[in-house]
């Protein structure tokens, strides 16, 4: 039989570090969201700390006490005997920890529930003897993974070299060895980051190219209504998208799953077709350099006429998601959109809780995505809402006008039509954007 090699486990430790401004429940609630973080990079929680700091910018990060416990924990620190090493620990919680199974190994990963400094992250490694992530570290793992698309990867992976940059002067700053020829006289740390430097003008360029592409591709579909699902990572916006369009979009229990902006028709058809576009998740501490590859994803829902905000009901944090989604929607200026709150999940809450939901949101539809009825219901909604901006118009078209009827039965809703000795009077009902473009193919006909 064939020997089967045991894949090495990643044990990750996360710690939080509570600073006066911020609640328990604000440290629970961000580190239940690393928990899960670290879950869809294939880590397992080993454990989690948290330490009260006045800040999170003090050179060592935590006090010397907590480092001495959580070097216990990654096995940094082996002996027990010294009294020196025990003089600041938290003996009961260390007794606790080192009688659970846990103890048996030991974390090989430290992971921050917060962004620390090049040398931040230097010194914990140095002391706790693993590899340490902040949480900017891991977010940007995630979206390497990820991303699938050309425009995405090249922001990824400029964000990435945004992110290592700085923390290549912590590994190369004290070598002093140089290199002759090109380059005279410079170390080789200095030539490593004039690489990622022509690496980074190298990717700008391309995604310029890349996102003009995108601009004409969205310009050709700006006569068509379109529909943006939003919301919290995890939301369960994909269920949605796949329900309402019947496309094979990727769907799993993980968090930003979904990276890529997929624009799918509605299903069943409707005359004039409706396009949904599924979009990348929201998250709280979004880190700075993914802000603009963030934002680029999408770009889809600045050129819809409904956004579905789509909130998982079944999560306690829900409301706190939703500020997060409205204030990434008012820095993209998308606030004044036409909007439909959707409780996703609803399956999960009890008839008390969903009836809570129906007082505190009055507006909103409660659905599950795997109930064909209330998918029935947003597919009818959504054509109501549109049908509301969309406008009523006459236009006689010519027997000679090639083609101008069929872009008419695909672009718009044909009320009547009269068939006259010089040609047809049409009564349509589309948007502005694509009557306007009609009337201008009229005029080029004549």
């Amino acid at each position: 039989m064939p020997t089967t090699i045991e894949q090495p486990i990643t044990r990750a430790l996360l710690i939080s570090i509570r600073t006066p401004h911020v609640t328990t429940e604000e440290i629970n609630e961000s580190l239940a969201e690393l928990e899960r973080l670290v879950s869809t990079l294939g880590f397992t929680v080993f454990a989690t700390q948290t330490q009260r700091q006045n800040s999170t910018k003090r050179l060592s990060v935590l006090g010397s006490g907590k480092l001495e416990e959580l070097a216990r924990m990654t096995g940094e620190i082996n002996s027990l005997d010294s009294e020196d090493a025990l003089a600041n620990i938290d003996e009961h919680a260390l007794n606790d920890f080192l009688s659970s199974s846990k103890a048996k190994s030991h974390a090989n990963v430290v992971v921050f529930d917060c962004e620390l400094s090049p040398m931040q992250l230097r010194n914990v490694e140095d002391i706790l003897g693993v590899k340490v992530f902040d949480r900017t570290g891991i977010i940007i793992e995630i979206f390497s993974r990820h991303a699938h698309t050309r425009s995405a990867r090249l922001q990824i992976e400029l964000a990435r070299l945004n992110y290592l940059t700085p923390r290549l002067r912590s590994d190369h700053s004290g070598n002093s060895e140089r290199h002759s020829g090109r380059g005279k006289g410079e170390t080789i740390f200095a030539i490593e980051r004039r690489k990622i430097r022509d690496k980074q003008a190298e990717l700008r360029r391309e995604l310029k190219n890349v996102q003009n592409e995108m601009q004409e591709q969205r310009s050709s579909r700006a006569q068509e209504l379109c529909v943006a699902l939003v919301g919290y990572t995890n939301a369960g916006k994909s269920s949605l998208m796949r329900a309402l369009t019947g496309a094979e979009v990727l769907i799993e229990d993980k968090l930003f799953a979904t990276l890529d902006t997929t624009v799918r028709a509605l299903s069943p058809a409707t005359q004039p077709k409706i396009l949904i576009s599924d979009t990348v998740g929201f998250i709280k501490k979004l880190p700075h350099d993914l802000v603009p590859s963030f934002h680029s994803t999408l770009e889809e829902a600045k050129d819809a006429t409904l956004l579905l905000y789509v909130v998982d009901a079944a999560d306690q944090n829900f409301r706190a998601q939703l500020a997060v989604v409205e204030d990434v929607l008012q820095q993209l200026k998308l606030a004044s959109t036409n909007r439909l709150l959707l409780l996703n999940k609803v399956d999960c809450l009890t008839p008390a809780e969903k009836q809570a939901l129906t007082l505190e949101y009055p507006n909103a539809l409660q659905i599950c995505t795997r109930n064909a009825h209330d998918i029935a219901v947003v597919h009818q909604v959504i054509q109501d809402v549109l049908a509301e901006q969309m406008c009523t118009a006459c236009f006689n078209i010519p027997y000679t006008a090639n083609g101008i009827m069929g872009e008419i039965h695909s672009k718009m809703q044909v009320l009547e039509e009269q068939y006259h000795e010089g040609g047809i009077r049409v009564t349509v009902k589309a948007s502005n954007v694509a009557l306007e473009r009609l009337y201008k193919m009229l005029q080029q006909s004549f």
